[in-house]
């Protein structure tokens, strides 16, 4: 009974840590339409035991020229152009602790999309406060383990401007789903717990 028990936590504990070890900083939406403006969402959780997220790089594709960033309480940020004057990168700044072990943030800013893109690749590099970096530039499509987000880029609608798709026809994002496979795998194991417990001896 023990041992049956035993394998069951185990199961379902490595089936709710699995879709959180799986997250990784996203760019949603991840469908957008060409030739259309859009607010972009820089998704970034904190992995590194013990160490906090104290800064965030992102690159732009060449695809969206950023125009505008939502400010965030406790962040910076400072923007890169070429020498046409486009924004080639951002990089977010904590002004204190940055984002703990078990927290994520968001960051938010505004552009549009070309007309002739096809997908926007966003790479980007995560500081932690003990010095290292990691570098989410990993092919997509691949099995890299530090992938790069990709917006998928769709036909513009009948009026030119488009409409922009929502985050669920794009595919669920990794950390809001890994949050809730962990959710209910804690469910489930609390209602395993309780019948074992009232089970006569």
């Amino acid at each position: 009974m023990k041992k049956t028990m035993a394998f069951t936590l185990a199961l379902l504990l490595s089936l709710g840590f699995a879709g959180v070890a799986s997250a990784h900083v996203t760019v949603q939406p991840g469908a957008v339409p060409a030739n259309s403006y859009q607010v972009f969402t820089v998704r970034v959780p904190s992995e590194k035991e013990n160490v906090s997220t104290t800064q965030v790089k992102l690159e732009v594709p060449d695809g969206v020229d950023v125009s505008r960033f939502e400010p965030k309480p406790g962040w910076t940020y400072e923007t890169e152009k070429n020498a046409d004057g486009k924004i080639v990168s951002v990089t977010w700044k904590a002004d204190g602790q940055g984002l703990g072990p078990t927290e994520f943030g968001q960051f938010n800013f505004q552009g549009k999309v070309a007309a002739d893109a096809k997908e926007l690749v966003w790479k980007a590099h995560q500081t932690y406060s003990d010095g290292t970096v990691v570098d989410w530039t990993g092919a997509p499509g691949t099995d890299s383990d530090t992938p790069a987000s990709v917006t998928s880029v769709t036909a513009q609608g009948a009026d030119g401007s488009g409409q922009a798709a929502s985050a669920g026809a794009s595919g669920r994002d990794p950390l809001t789903l890994g949050l809730a496979i962990a959710g209910l795998a804690a469910g489930v194991l609390a209602l395993i717990v309780a019948l074992f417990r009232k089970r006569p001896a």
